[in-house]
């Protein structure tokens, strides 16, 4: 089940927002299609992102796969913990999985993004 108050990108990423802040992860879907997940390439500090843009990689036993940034702004704090538990994201993707945090550029942004619902949706469409 897809959280509520998170919203959701077309590439499986999820965001929460706290104010200007938005902390990015990836939905429960995309973990489980990529399987055990080995490896995060995290960006770094104070590096710009855009929305719809890389902010990094995940290597799984599967399959390496983007990580895609809903939203614009500056990366302001990376979950390094991810660098030694990278499965963290598997057994937690919505909680101590999350990847980034990003001070955004342009809150209006997240009016594009899915709530819990379309996303699911969005998901059922596209297996």
């Amino acid at each position: 089940m897809n959280p509520e108050d998170l919203k959701y990108h077309k590439e499986h990423s999820w965001v929460k927002i706290d104010g200007n802040r938005a902390a990015v992860g990836i939905t429960d879907y995309a973990q489980e299609s990529l399987g055990d997940i080995v490896y995060v390439d995290l960006p770094d500090v104070d590096s710009s992102v855009d929305a719809d843009g890389e902010i990094g990689e995940i290597e799984s036993t599967k399959a390496t796969s983007s990580v895609i940034s809903p939203v614009s702004g500056t990366v302001v704090k990376v979950n390094t913990e991810l660098e030694d538990t990278p499965e963290t994201i598997n057994e937690d993707p919505y909680g101590k999985g999350w990847i980034v945090v990003i001070e955004m550029d342009n809150a209006k942004e997240i009016g594009s993004l899915m709530d819990a619902e379309e996303y699911g949706k969005f998901v059922e469409e596209n297996k």
